[in-house]
């Protein structure tokens, strides 16, 4: 009995603390304000704004009222232990222990948005895939990752837009750039940034032989437009063309993609999506502008390492993850070493466990 007591008690001053780390009173306040936002007659003048507010409202609503519920189950749990200790147990603490049980399972799970912790983490995320060596297996796999981590997207109710995919000649894809507009959406999956290699019984080789194939996912934040990065009109060349599909076929008939190339750092960026070329130049801008910002930061952050005498290793050398295809199938993280043999939930953007995992890395 004194036992579980103790735990209970651990549990509502860990809770205590985490909640003050998480600042909930003050999201509650941020999500009153948000829907008085959403409620102004011009609010869907700007739509990639107004879905985001609409986003953010909902998921502080939901991340506060699971903090306000399990509050309250901690404290009925309390009462029922020390209830269940003045009738001398029985049935009633059994019931408690398993009662337990489920409240630290529901907290660890809220305790995990604690891991967020670094500036951009909130932020809305730019996610490219590139195919590496492997001929079409490559582009075949790196189709397979665009699937999953559209699917991951899907189950965090993200919005996704592709600004720019091209066909592999055969199969797959040779690259895809992903706009994902949602809450934490870097957060979540700046843990893919890397290499990831694929080993399989390739399907387009005819003898079914054992292959290796790579592909490299680049992940950066949506930074907004705030000033701070300033595009002058002469810095750039603006070309367009017919979009292109599977095999390189034209599927538009108007120039209406657009490619963008920034003269002063050499920065490339294409979008040919959108049936409108003033849309596909506006997605380009914005994903230029966000990498723009991106250099910046990296070159600020190269100096620092130089002053510090920290040299950066070339990340194309670094797989961050291998998927087993073949005799024990298994997906494993090389620099948290979690591994799993649910190889299919993962392709299907089970994806938590590793970005939890990767999260818990980086702070230890």
């Amino acid at each position: 009995m004194e036992t579980l007591i103790k735990k209970l008690e651990d549990l509502r001053q860990r809770f205590l603390k985490t909640k003050t780390i998480l600042d909930i009173e003050r999201k509650e306040v941020e999500e009153k304000e948000l829907r008085l936002r959403m409620s102004a007659p011009n609010f869907w003048d700007d739509k990639d704004e107004a879905i985001l507010v609409g986003q953010q409202a909902e998921e502080l609503a939901t991340e506060t009222k699971a903090w306000v519920l399990l509050q309250k189950d901690i404290r009925e749990a309390e009462e029922m232990v020390a209830l269940a200790a003045l009738e001398d147990g029985g049935d009633l603490l059994t019931d408690m222990e398993k009662k337990y049980e489920e409240l630290d399972k529901k907290f660890s799970k809220l305790e995990f948005l604690s891991l967020f912790s670094e500036k951009y983490d909130k932020n809305s995320a730019i996610l490219a895939i590139h195919a590496g060596t492997g001929g079409v297996d490559a582009q075949d796999w790196a189709q397979i990752l665009e699937r999953m981590y559209l699917r991951f997207s899907e189950k965090r109710h993200w919005k996704i837009e592709i600004l720019d995919r091209n066909y592999g000649n055969e199969a797959g894809i040779k690259s895809v750039v992903l706009r994902a507009i949602g809450s934490w959406a870097y957060g979540y999956l700046k843990s893919e940034n890397g290499v990831h290699r694929l080993l399989r019984n390739s399907p387009f080789d005819s003898d079914g032989a054992r292959h290796t194939s790579f592909a490299l996912v680049e992940v950066i934040p949506e930074i907004k437009d705030d000033g701070t990065i300033v595009i002058k009109d002469e810095d750039l060349r603006i070309d367009v063309f017919r979009s292109s599909g599977p095999g390189g076929q034209s599927v538009n008939t108007t120039d209406s993609a657009v490619r963008i190339v920034h003269l002063a750092t050499g920065i490339t960026v294409t979008c040919q999506t959108e049936r409108s070329q003033h849309q596909n130049k506006e997605n380009a801008m914005k994903l230029l502008r966000t990498k723009l910002y991106q250099l910046a930061l990296q070159e600020k952050e190269a100096e620092e390492r130089k002053l510090k005498g920290i040299v950066q290793k070339a990340e194309w050398g670094k797989q961050i993850r291998s998927y087993f295809l073949y005799g024990k199938r298994l997906v494993k993280d090389h620099r948290t070493d979690y591994e799993t043999s649910d190889v299919d939930a993962v392709l299907d953007g089970s994806l938590e466990p590793f970005m939890e995992e990767y999260l818990k890395w980086l702070k230890a």
